[in-house]
């Protein structure tokens, strides 16, 4: 049994390596930068986020790459004191490209292009004389394969293809693993909803030919109650017992008909059993993500240091930077309808959380917001007004918006977000998302605690299944005008 999920929050497509100093994981991070977090455990129970292999926008080139495009579905493997990290950067950004760095934690190489692959979610493996193999998949053409050279990026032959898959909707996400005499090539299929599944295939040699199971598929949700939907793409490796585990991404949707994801796509954890040669995983077990509580203060000293914090398409440094007094974030006309709004983000990691900022808002216009896209979102925006501070709610959901508003008196002001699961069971509302509630009170001397309640949301439409922007939820403070001094963010989430 293990915490899953392990990387709560949007952590989708991990891939997983053991070595001498514990083990390490990659997930995808799409139009984020920083890009492509590594997260380290030496038990597979504690995690922590020790850095990102992409921290110069050039090595991905995420300007001009539309949602729900960017850095998709990586591979992180060790060998000989190397870790190599292969990954397609889609819809427009650079194409597959290979980093190597031998501390995980960074700083990564700027990258080598390997052109010959013109698919998604790349794979890389050795054989026995240490010839490179990438394995990838390309739609309607399934799995692919090429030899390349590592050193220069260039292929060895021309792309190949490998195996159709065991007959499922969108064979994808190829991970090849050596286990004795066999080569076993794990995908993911049936797309990456409620039909998402893990198959597997065996062969002799890397390049085939592949034998599917008979068992296909050896892990999926689809058509179960089980808590973690959408269970797939998954990656191998070993146990400190020696046994099998392995990483997959999933959902865990809320309600009584779960039906609405609020977090996106995390990263769990399972066992595998080999019967007769094959492997077989189970369902992971839900133990929930534990409570934690993040005290950012930022007029006293605190700063951009955690690793956690990320912006859309640019580094977090292009816009906001600590002062004596708070941190700075600096608006250049942009909403968060934009690509590259100023928006100092976090993943939600709780189905329930409270999210509080400080502000002063005498020099700009912004506020506190959540993000799965460009359109659909939801936020409390605060603009000085006179001798007043006028306060807007709002909802973005594709081509619908709508807006609340409240006045407060001039001064600091406190925003507020508040999210919390729905029951399992037949009383109103079940059937809907999580409750989001948006509350902003006055800090101002003299002025009335009291915190006003500006809205209250069905997380329905925020969540996985119907923003589909690969993501999940991002927290954070943004400006559109002048200058945004963040006094202090705090978060408190559970499960």
């Amino acid at each position: 049994m293990y915490s899953n999920p392990i990387l709560p929050g949007f952590n989708p497509d991990p891939s997983i390596v053991r070595t001498p100093d514990g083990y390490y994981v990659v997930t995808s991070s799409f139009e984020y930068l920083p890009a492509l977090p590594i997260y380290h455990s030496m038990d597979l129970e504690s995690w922590r986020l020790v850095g990102h292999v992409a921290t110069r926008e050039h090595q991905v080139q995420l300007a001009n790459v539309p949602t729900p495009g960017g850095v998709w579905a990586p591979t992180l493997r060790h060998r000989d004191g190397v870790f190599y990290l292969i990954v397609s950067v889609f819809l427009g950004g650079r194409g597959c490209v290979l980093f190597t760095s031998t501390d995980p934690a960074g700083p990564w190489s700027d990258g080598t292009v390997i052109a010959s692959v013109d698919g998604i979610d790349p794979d890389l493996a050795w054989d026995d004389e240490g010839t490179a193999y990438v394995t990838f998949a390309r739609h309607p053409d399934a799995i692919q394969q090429v030899r390349v050279d590592l050193a220069t990026g260039e292929a060895l032959e021309a792309p190949r293809p490998l195996w159709p898959g065991s007959g499922l909707y969108a064979p994808e996400g190829p991970h090849l693993h050596r286990r004795g005499e066999w080569w076993y090539l794990l995908a993911a299929e049936g797309g990456t909803d409620r039909g998402h599944a893990v198959t597997v295939a065996r062969s002799r040699r890397p390049e085939g030919p592949f034998e599917p199971a008979p068992n296909n598929p050896i892990l999926t949700a689809a058509g179960t109650g089980s808590p973690v939907q959408n269970t797939g793409h998954a990656d191998l490796f070993e146990l400190p017992d020696g046994g099998t585990g392995m990483t997959l991404l999933g959902v865990r949707p809320v309600g009584l008909t779960q039906a609405f994801s609020p977090l996106g796509r995390e990263t769990f954890l399972t066992t595998v059993e080999w019967i007769d040669g094959w492997p077989h995983a189970r369902l992971p077990h839900v133990a929930g993500t534990g409570p934690e509580q993040i005290e950012y203060d930022f007029a006293n000293g605190a700063g951009l240091e955690d690793p956690a914090w990320m912006a859309v398409r640019r580094m977090p440094s292009e816009f906001a930077h600590p002062t004596p007094h708070g941190l700075v974030v600096r608006g250049e006309g942009n909403t968060l309808d934009a690509p590259r709004p100023s928006f100092l983000a976090q993943r939600q990691r709780h189905l329930g959380i409270e999210c509080r900022v400080v502000l002063d808002v005498s020099a700009g216009t912004g506020g506190l917001a959540v993000r799965n896209a460009e359109d659909n979102w939801f936020g409390i925006e605060a603009a000085r007004e006179g001798e007043a501070i006028r306060v807007t709610a709002r909802a973005v959901v594709a081509s619908f918006e709508r807006s609340w508003e409240a006045e407060v008196p001039d001064g600091d002001l406190e925003l507020a977000i508040l999210t919390s699961p729905p029951r399992r069971d037949f009383s109103a509302g079940a059937v809907g998302g999580d409750r989001i509630r948006l509350l902003v009170r006055s800090s101002a001397p003299h002025s009335s605690t009291e915190e006003v309640l500006l809205t209250e949301l069905d997380g329905r439409h925020w969540s996985f299944e119907t923003a589909k922007a690969f993501t999940g939820r991002a927290f954070g403070v943004f400006a559109i005008e002048g200058e945004v001094l963040v006094r202090r963010l705090d978060y408190c989430g559970a499960d």
